[in-house]
Order: structure tokens, then C-alpha cells, then sequence
């Protein structure tokens, strides 16, 4: 099995499509796929199902695929190796955050991290849908939620606790929640899913409770969230982490607070793929947040 043909499959799965991949390899697209398919043959097996907008690899190329991008990044450790041999730390992270934690409690790591180690490009996107890794390039995610997928490395950031909280002025004229139908029925500022039914998982004392919502405002900016709630317009139901300095200085109240509230998850994680060799820039990146996180619980 040749090295170049897996390097190319590689190629070809992080780019999503044959056409990405004959532009990220500067080659016609006929000539990436005729390369595919003298691959498919040497092997004796489809490596990847083709569709009108994407590919995807079958299960012995998702294998291959592990193989080669393993390979790969052994190689590109070992060019960083002899890059960096008595220079500063060099490389690239491609990191997908959420908005709202990135924004609020990632930034200042973010900048501490780039001045630690400024050799290390950092590609820092905020968005809160959940990524396909090797479909988007991302070396690194961190998210929300319960339960991590199997397939790749979940590192544990520690436990995410949403709060019901609102201006001391709205509490007076409106009152606060006092139960979770009141939640249900108060004019509600939080994060949603386009086309998806809003629920709120609520649990005291083991037993789990749930609660359809109706929001009167919506964002996946947390930002701007954070400001529509200071502004007095509803109740919010937001992260701990949005409103703590507010919560704090008397600016915010909260209720229901004997309750832990969750809407998309309980946990925020770290994922990248489980390769046992990342570059050095990106297990240092790994270790970098890892202990601020630890610093701060």
C-alpha cells in the first residue's frame, strides 16, 4: 500500500467532496478521482460512498482513513521536531468553541495561551453547532452536553449549571419564578435550536423533571442574550457563566436555585480525534486549557 494513496484518501475525506480536494490538491478533479478508484482497486474494496453533494468513508476506508491521518500527524510532529529544534513552539490549532463560554471564560486562556507560545497560529471559531471534526478541520472542539460521542476523545471541563435569573426591577413589577411552570409561562430570554422544541431538563433531589418552553427571544449569541436580560425584557435562562459577575455585584437575581437546570447538556467537554499522536501545538494547546480549567475550579 503506497503512502501517497493514503495520504491522498485523507485528503479527499477531510475535504468533504472530491472537488474541495482537487482544489486543496491542486489537481483536476478527474484526476482525483481516477486516483480513488486505482486505490479502491489495489485494495479490493470501496473505500467511500459517493453522493451528489459529499462523500463518505465506508468502514474500511473510515479505518484507513484513522491510519493515514495518524500517519500524517506523526509526520508533521516529527517536521516540528526539526523546525522547532532550539526555536519557539510552532504549529497551527483549528479550535471550535461555543459562543458563549468562548466569548465569557475562554477569551482571556485564548490570549494567555497566544502569548505563551506566539510561534502557534490559532484558528479560533464560535459557534454552537455541534461539528463533524474531520469534515470541518477541526483539531480541537469544546461543547456542551450529557453524553460525548464514542468515537472521539471527550476531556471533561467541568459541570455546566443554567440559571433563571432577572434584573432586581423586573423582579419587582413581574416577580421571579417560583415554580417551573411559572418558568414555563414568564416572558423568556434563552439559546434555542432552529426547529427544535425547546425542553427543559430540571432535577431535584434525583428525581429529573421536564418543561416545554416558549421563549419570547431567542440567540445563540450569549452576548447579546446577556444584554436583552439587563435590559429587563423577560426572565433568563441562561449558563451560570454569563451573569455570575452581575449575580455577584447584586445587579442580577436568581431563582429556583435549589433546582439544576440544564438545556442542552450538564458537562462541557473538550473533543479531538483519537489519534495517539497529535503536533506538538496541539498538545500543548490540550494541556494549556486543561490546567486553566483546573486553576478555576
Amino acid at each position: 500500500m503506497e503512502l501517497q494513496s493514503l495520504s491522498m484518501l485523507v485528503e479527499i475525506l477531510d475535504a468533504g467532496n472530491l472537488s474541495e480536494a482537487a482544489r486543496r490538491l491542486k489537481m483536476s478533479r478527474a484526476n482525483v478521482s481516477y486516483h480513488l478508484n486505482q486505490f479502491e482497486r489495489a485494495v479490493g474494496q470501496q473505500l467511500v460512498r459517493r453522493t451528489t453533494r459529499r462523500i463518505e468513508p465506508t468502514e474500511i476506508g473510515l479505518r484507513l482513513y484513522e491510519h493515514g491521518r495518524q500517519i500524517r500527524n506523526e509526520l508533521e510532529a516529527a517536521r516540528e521536531t526539526v523546525t522547532t529544534l532550539g526555536q519557539t513552539l510552532q504549529g497551527r490549532v483549528r479550535l471550535s468553541v461555543p459562543s458563549g463560554y468562548g466569548q465569557l471564560v475562554m477569551a482571556p486562556w485564548l490570549i494567555d495561551f497566544k502569548r505563551a507560545y506566539p510561534g502557534i497560529v490559532l484558528d479560533v471559531v464560535f459557534e454552537n453547532r455541534v461539528v463533524d471534526l474531520m469534515r470541518d478541520e477541526v483539531d480541537i472542539a469544546v461543547r456542551v452536553m450529557t453524553d460525548p460521542p464514542d468515537n472521539l476523545v471527550a476531556r471533561d471541563m467541568g459541570p455546566v449549571r443554567y440559571v433563571a435569573c432577572a434584573t432586581p426591577g423586573y423582579a419587582q413589577a413581574q416577580g421571579m419564578p417560583a415554580t417551573l411552570e411559572d418558568l414555563s409561562r414568564a416572558p423568556l430570554i434563552t439559546s434555542a435550536v432552529v426547529g427544535r422544541q425547546l425542553r427543559l431538563a430540571a432535577y431535584l433531589e434525583g428525581e429529573r423533571h421536564e418543561v416545554p418552553l416558549s421563549p419570547t427571544l431567542t440567540s445563540e449569541n450569549f452576548l447579546f442574550l446577556r444584554e436583552a436580560i439587563v435590559a429587563g425584557l423577560g426572565v433568563g435562562l441562561v449558563p451560570d457563566y454569563v451573569v455570575q459577575d452581575l449575580v455577584s455585584r447584586g445587579e442580577m437575581l436568581t431563582a429556583l436555585d435549589n433546582w439544576k437546570l440544564s438545556i442542552f447538556g450538564t458537562q462541557m467537554f473538550m473533543l479531538y480525534m483519537p489519534n495517539r499522536h497529535h503536533t506538538r501545538a496541539a498538545s500543548t494547546f490540550i494541556d494549556f486549557m486543561l490546567a486553566q480549567v483546573r486553576q478555576g475550579a
